[in-house]
């Protein structure tokens, strides 16, 4: 359902009447914030329809969504939603990475789950509209950011099954803290061999909440072997890499050569993931997007071939994997060093983020 070509949406802004005061704030941003635990105090809500289209933008105080219990996104699952971060750079500007992408990203997890696609100018702007009036909430500490959840639901109360005739698009934020506070070090991953995360011709390379949902057995599962994160192989083979619960995997070879899953359909496309294939590539490494078997990596690293091996996603950016768990095998060193490429990307990336870098790719969009 694409949108048709429209006048940009105007939005109405009620800027809420119990927003937390400097010192509140403050005291949120200065403290432990973790990852998705507080709120800004305002969102962001545009309305759809298949008669009226986009319309009735606004900004508005945080708060409770009111949904008829027939909604079809209750009983159908019909939602869609986004990672994005803004960061701030040390001239106190406000920025975001790669809008456009995720806002295409958007509209292609939109049309496998028959949502309407908003249009990738209006998912920038809606960012934008939401930092005009919650500036203040981009933390400032070290690799701290403010991250958006921009999501689309079905809201046409109706029990049929079909796609939904209304729907509406939100977007909230959470002040988010250094995702690994005490510096960078290798995680512990368990290799899942009874759960797939996705089927070929399903909704993996969608980013919908169902994705999810089916990986937190398995996750649970991980964390009871004293792993971080599940991997996850083909759902038809059960041999081939695919990805981490909510991370695209990297294997780095010594001969300088980074290697990653190639898209299936069942794989969702990151936005770190591409643009780490990039800064791959202008550092001359030969990248292969291809099939990856489990038995490469196990194999690989035995041999000294495999060296260091990451996984990369919006919150953390880069993670090393330090050992692979399964039933009966153990791959890796969890006790030693994060690799150098491994380091030496996630710096590079970092640092464009948070200006501290020329952005050659243009890939920064300011928003304040």
């Amino acid at each position: 359902m694409t949108a048709p070509a429209s006048a940009p949406l105007a939005y109405r802004v009620a800027l809420s009447d119990h927003a937390r005061s400097d010192a509140q704030r403050a005291a949120i941003l200065e403290g432990d914030l973790g990852f998705g635990r507080h709120f800004t105090d305002h969102m962001v809500a545009i309305q759809w329809d298949k008669a009226q289209g986009w319309h009735d933008a606004q900004v508005h105080a945080y708060g409770p969504l009111v949904l008829d219990p027939a909604a079809a996104v209750l009983h159908y699952g019909q939602e869609i939603f986004e990672g994005i971060k803004a960061y701030r750079h040390a001239d106190g500007s406000v920025w975001t990475f790669r809008p456009d992408a995720n806002g295409q990203r958007l509209q292609r997890s939109a049309a496998r789950l028959t949502l309407p696609q908003l249009p990738v100018a209006e998912f920038t702007e809606s960012l934008r509209q939401l930092i005009a009036v919650d500036h203040a909430w981009v933390p400032s500490a070290p690799e701290s950011s403010l991250y958006f959840r921009p999501f689309m639901i079905a809201t046409e109360a109706f029990l049929g099954v079909r796609p939904a005739q209304a729907a509406a698009y939100f977007v909230i934020a959470s002040p988010a803290g250094a995702y690994f506070a005490r510096g960078v070090a290798p995680v512990s991953i368990w290799l899942s061999e009874d759960y797939a995360r996705a089927a070929k011709g399903g909704t993996g390379a969608a980013k919908c909440g169902g994705n999810y949902a089916a990986s937190l057995l398995p996750q649970q599962e991980a964390h009871a072997q004293g792993c971080s994160q599940v991997l996850f192989l083909d759902p038809v083979e059960g041999r081939y890499l695919e990805e981490l619960g909510g991370m695209n995997v990297f294997l780095v070879h010594r001969d300088g050569r980074i290697v990653t899953p190639e898209l299936s359909g069942s794989i969702l496309e990151g936005i770190t993931r591409a643009s780490v294939l990039q800064l791959a590539r202008d550092r001359g490494l030969v990248v292969e997007e291809r099939k990856v078997s489990i038995d490469e990596w196990k194999q690989g690293v035995a041999a000294g071939d495999i060296t260091e091996v990451f996984a990369c996603g919006t919150a953390a950016v880069i993670t090393p994997i330090g050992e692979l768990k399964g039933r009966d095998f153990a791959v890796g060193d969890i006790h030693a060093p994060a690799g150098e490429v491994t380091m030496a990307i996630r710096r590079e990336l970092t640092d464009i983020q948070y200006g501290r870098v020329p952005d050659r790719h243009g890939w920064m969009a300011r928003l304040r």
